[in-house]
């Protein structure tokens, strides 16, 4: 567009000038030799316009014929390049669809028409190849080779790399992934997997270094960065918590400011703090993380604090933490839990029942179980509660490539990862067994618990609970036939027995010791009919 601009201003400037002479009509005089030559101004001006033109066309000639014969070179030599780039291009998209003859054949075509030293696509293109043959040690000489090369280093690294994790060679892995993350950090994959090569050998302090010269580098984003700096300073301070509190101390409280919501943090901070005997401090990092997160090991550090407290404290503690996060599950749960501590049967059923109409899981079920086994004894109830514990979701976990961990960790036993682990509920896990006419949910559950057995059939709670002691059966001096016994034997055996517990389910418990009064009838009549 520039070159038609121009263009098109020099015409309108020649005819301008051609118009500007033509109004001002002269003669041009010229003494050569003797000789007198003369003529008019715009012929005159034509003619120098002609022989400059002419000048310029004769050039143009002479060095086109004085240039041709390397312009023909490299025409042919711009043609067989781009047959050459052309047979690299369906090499390399054959090889991308695992067709390996093809690649073979474009490979060799284009070592034909370029120089393997001036194109490196070449060499990438016959490593492709012998990887999808499976010929690796082609596959690892050539990603050598091409490590060598400062223009093929990071993609040779690269192959390197995958092909040492292939074999199995971990500690040539984290070599090369090393390599290529000092030399080129931008590089995602080898700035991971020496992340993940430094948190596996517990070397905290160099994996916080290479996180910041990713950070710098732009490889992760000032979230992503927060958030994996924070787990290593929580890696870093829960090993460092045993030996000095202290560093460990200012370790988790700088991962908090990182990433508020991380739980293992604020619970390695309470822990050092606590240690530092600073309980105000301590009970204000627990409680604005358990405003964000409400999770159990915070409530269990927070009700622990001080280890002189009754179980009447920890009650008051657990009611502090549901003032903080009311009408939570996790609250209510550790409220009924600290009032089954205390004794406070009716809170803590209150407080159970509320959690199991918010969320039924199987925590919820047992604490159930328990209530009924310290404040009743009622056997019949506390099959029902586990009854239902069995079939009921299970409980949140930290859960990390399918696996769960009794405690978080920060990288994945499986695959290496960096803050894997998540509180969810396990895999595989989601629900318990189901069977037709079963009750899962929590109201419902409420709802169809069977009634409280009368006081002489209840076995006493755990609490009060005393031995018995059985008296010894006497020695049988004759034997009875079966079947005169059964005839023999009044309808009225059980009228001093006391009375019938009431049936759940539609029938009577499952204890030897109560019988059906209906099917012993049946059994009666069945048995004089033979």
């Amino acid at each position: 567009m520039v070159k038609l601009a121009i263009f098109v201003v020099l015409i309108v400037a020649l005819g301008y000038g051609f118009s500007w002479v033509a109004d001002r009509p002269g003669d041009i005089s010229l003494v050569w030799e003797g000789q007198l030559y003369q003529t008019d101004l715009i012929v005159a001006a034509s003619a120098l316009v002609a022989i400059i033109a002419a000048v310029m066309i004769a050039w143009w000639l002479v060095r086109t014929l004085w240039t041709s014969p390397h312009s023909v070179r490299r025409y042919f030599r711009a043609r067989t390049r781009d047959r050459g780039y052309q047979a690299i291009s369906t090499g390399l998209i054959a090889a991308g669809a695992g067709n390996a003859a093809m690649a073979r054949k474009m490979s060799a075509r284009a070592r034909g028409l370029i120089r393997a030293d001036q194109e490196p696509l070449i060499l990438v293109l016959e490593a492709q190849a012998a990887v999808i043959e499976g010929k690796h040690d082609e596959a690892r000489r050539l990603f050598q080779q091409m490590s060598e090369d400062p223009e093929t280093r990071e993609l040779g690294l690269r192959g390197l790399y995958v092909e040492a994790n292939r074999l199995g060679a971990h500690e040539a892995a984290r070599q090369y992934a090393e390599d290529a993350a000092e030399k080129a950090p931008y590089l995602p994959w080898a700035a991971k997997a020496a992340l993940e090569y430094r948190c596996q050998s517990g070397q905290w302090d160099e994996a916080i270094r290479l996180l910041d010269q990713q950070r710098i580098a732009h490889v992760l984003s000032r979230q992503e960065a927060d958030r994996l700096k924070a787990v290593l300073l929580t890696a870093k301070a829960g090993e460092q918590l045993e030996g000095d509190p202290a560093v460990a101390r200012d370790n988790a409280l700088h991962a908090l400011k990182l990433a508020k919501d991380l739980v293992p943090a604020a619970v390695i901070a309470g822990k050092a703090l606590l240690r530092e005997d600073n309980l105000r401090k301590a009970g204000s990092v627990l409680e604005q993380a358990w405003k964000l997160t409400p999770h159990p090991d915070i409530a269990r550090t927070y009700l622990r604090a001080r280890s002189g407290d009754s179980a009447v404290d920890r009650l008051k503690r657990a009611e502090r933490l549901e003032s903080l996060k009311p009408n939570n599950v996790e609250s209510l749960l550790i409220v009924a839990e600290a009032a089954l501590d205390a004794k406070e049967f009716t809170k803590a059923r209150a407080k159970a029942e509320a959690a199991a109409r918010s969320e039924s899981r199987e925590r919820v079920f047992l604490l159930l179980a328990d209530i009924e086994d310290a404040e009743t004894g009622d056997q019949g109830r506390i099959r029902y509660w586990m009854a239902q514990a069995l079939r009921a979701p299970r409980d949140p976990a930290w859960v990390a490539d399918g696996q769960v961990s009794e405690k978080w960790l920060p990288i994945s036993p499986v695959s290496g990862r960096l803050d894997a682990f998540e509180w969810k509920m396990p895999y595989g896990q989601l629900a318990g067994p189901v069977e037709d006419g079963v009750i899962v949910s929590g109201a419902g559950a409420i709802s169809a618990q069977p009634p409280l057995a009368p006081a002489e059939t209840r076995s006493e709670p755990k609490a009060e609970q005393k031995p018995v002691e059985v008296p010894a059966k006497p020695e049988v001096e004759q034997a009875v036939p079966a079947t005169a016994e059964i005839e023999a034997e009044p309808a009225d055996r059980n009228a001093g027995a006391g009375p019938v517990p009431e049936p759940f389910f539609g029938r009577p418990p499952d204890d030897p010791g109560v019988r059906d009064p209906n099917r012993q009838a049946d059994e009666k009549t069945r048995l004089r009919l033979f």
